[in-house]
């Protein structure tokens, strides 16, 4: 290991921590020194090609701006809604279900959106989810947080198993050494194998999401500022949690990769809304926001939730009606990516803009706008004309102000996925260096040694801070993953479970990515506050990177200690959460 260029490729990250995590800059300066910093770093120090530079900036900007037309179409059905009124009808359905927020928050952020999540991924839940709770009279701050928190448990298996079958099997597919070392199984036959592991570990540390979640939303958005009063509906968030992971878990191994995540959250939601109705373990006191007045100005974005307009008037819907545009997306979405012949249409190169070998490089960036979660949005916002008999004006003005909400959050998207780009493609020319992120997974299992697996959750959650994507980050180190553990002298079958931690650890990641969390923010109005969101979001990507590693090294290992640390972990987690509390509001 060179130390010196370790710390050297540790850089880029730095800046971005320090700017944007401690200092509390935009996403817009952070990411522009970031970008600089690694542009420099990748030309003068890594000696990368000019053109591979040039080239991965404009790939960048081409993913940046499918990004950002997944956020227009978000924010359009969310404006589409308001303008129609339906607004009022999906709040008070949800209301009906149960007026607690800690209740609606597990219903709409951990379930829907695993479900949102199952069929699209990359990062449609956010951009879904958080418009939803801000119709629901959520703060701005307090709905990004959520739909941030649940990307973790549904991730390794979201778009319909993409970062399993594509991330992981490319990254120890056509490898000669891994072949031979897991002979006589086909390289498929493996990948099962490390799914089974993956949901195994995503069910046993993620069954308690729901409830990180509800304590952080009484910590910070409550007018006691209290994580216990999160708390007191245990019984109900770990019903929640376990409704979801136990269908999760059972569908990876029987069905593999695809379905996890969208009938794990099918299931769940049947079975939570049909308990929530009914009260089965629903807490006796009801949590709700301090008054409007009450608020932080740090809470707020500056879209409007028109929180208030189902005191004045009667919902003109039913809330079936209301919410069919929400289903009618989860529907395209399962069609379009499930049904081969519509789904290699939509791929296909008719449909596909493509620049073969830029600058005479190896990548070549393309869009697929028809198969874009977005466009499917406003396929839906479309079809609220005739949902809601709108009128043309009605729907003028919501493309106007979703138009102006994109273009608010383009200049941080605009320079941060570039910036990933360049680091993850910054190889030397002749082979003599490798990139920057392999240069630090590198530095890190020379310190680990045998202990890897407690860090190997850690180099996954890095690569999805830093590619934006959990796939991404199993294409990239998946194979390291696999090379490392048998260097650490563990056999094949321990090998799968390192390689597991690693899509579990990428997973994870998805909380602190940073133009993950620029779009759930720009979707609800809430630019150049990415700091404050990363800062919460920290706490439940830690516990699952540190509670991954322990359960992977006591399944490696067979020891009950390693099982007695997890327990232990998990008990300071919530100790610790526990005695976090804030000043209280002032409501009156």
């Amino acid at each position: 290991m060179n130390l010196g260029y370790t710390l050297l490729a540790l850089a880029p990250i730095a800046v971005v921590f320090l700017l944007m995590v401690v200092l509390g800059r935009s996403a817009k300066l952070s990411m522009s020194s970031a970008y600089v910093v690694t542009a420099a770093l990748a030309l003068f120090v890594w000696q990368a090609p000019g053109a591979m530079v040039a080239a991965a900036t404009v790939n960048g900007i081409v993913t940046a701006i499918t990004l950002l037309f997944i956020v227009f179409g978000a924010v359009l059905l969310l404006n589409t809604l308001k303008e129609s009124g339906a607004l009022r009808a999906i709040r008070q359905g949800f209301m009906d279900v149960s007026p607690d927020r800690r209740v609606q928050v597990i219903i709409v952020a951990w379930l829907f959106g695993s479900l949102i999540e199952g069929s699209s991924g990359f990062g449609t839940p956010s951009a879904v989810g958080a418009p939803l709770l801000l119709a629901l009279g959520f703060p701005a701050m307090a709905a990004v947080m959520s739909v941030l928190v649940i990307q973790s448990t549904p991730v390794s298996f979201g778009a319909v198993g993409t970062p399993m079958l594509v991330g992981v099997r490319s990254g120890i597919d056509n490898k000669a050494d891994v072949a031979q070392l897991i002979a006589p199984l086909q390289p498929m036959d493996y990948l099962l194998q490390i799914v089974t592991h993956v949901a195994f570990v995503h069910a046993v540390v993620g069954f308690v999401i729901p409830l990180i979640l509800c304590g952080m939303l009484t910590r910070f958005f409550g007018a006691r500022q209290s994580f216990t009063e999160g708390l007191k509906a245990w019984k109900f968030a770990l019903f929640a949690g376990l409704a979801f992971t136990v269908p999760y878990y059972l569908i990876a191994r029987v069905l593999g990769p695809e379905f996890p995540s969208m009938v794990g959250a099918l299931v769940g939601l049947v079975v939570i809304v049909s308990a929530a109705k009914k009260g089965f373990l629903v807490p006796r006191e009801n949590f709700d926001f301090p008054p409007r007045a009450a608020w932080e100005k740090k809470w707020l974005g500056t879209v409007a939730d028109d929180a208030d307009d189902g005191t004045a008037t009667a919902p003109k819907f039913s809330v079936l009606r209301a919410f069919s545009p929400y289903v009618l997306v989860v529907g395209l979405l399962i069609l379009t990516r499930t049904v081969a012949p519509l789904k290699a249409f939509l791929t296909g190169p008719l449909t596909t803009i493509k620049l073969p070998a830029l600058f005479g490089t190896s990548i070549s960036p393309s869009a697929q706008f028809l198969y874009s979660p977005g466009f499917i949005l406003i396929l839906a916002s479309l079809a609220c004309l005739f949902i809601f008999r709108m009128q043309q004006g009605q729907y003028g003005r919501a493309v106007k102000a979703s138009a102006h909400t994109m273009v608010e959050a383009a200049p941080a998207l605009l320079l941060a996925v570039p910036m990933v780009q360049v680091f993850v493609n910054s190889a030397s020319a002749d082979g003599s260096m490798i990139s920057m992120p392999l240069m630090l997974a590198q530095g890190a299992a020379a310190l680990a040694g045998d202990a890897w697996p407690n860090v190997s959750p850690w180099v996954g959650s890095l690569g999805a801070f830093i590619a934006g994507s959990n796939t991404v980050s199993n294409m990239m180190f998946a194979y390291f993953q696999f090379s490392t553990a048998q260097q650490i002298g563990l056999n094949i079958d321990q090998s799968a479970i390192v390689v597991a931690l690693q899509a579990v650890g990428g997973a994870a990641g998805n909380m602190i990515c940073v133009h993950n969390v620029v779009a759930a923010g720009a979707v609800v109005g809430m630019m150049n506050r990415e700091g404050e969101v990363i800062r919460k979001t920290l706490v439940p990507m830690a516990y699952y990177c540190v509670q991954a590693g322990l359960i992977g090294q006591a399944l490696i290992t067979g020891s009950v200690l390693w099982w007695a640390a997890a327990v232990v972990w998990l008990v300071l987690v919530f100790g610790v959460l526990g005695a976090m509390k804030g000043k209280p509001l002032a409501t009156a």
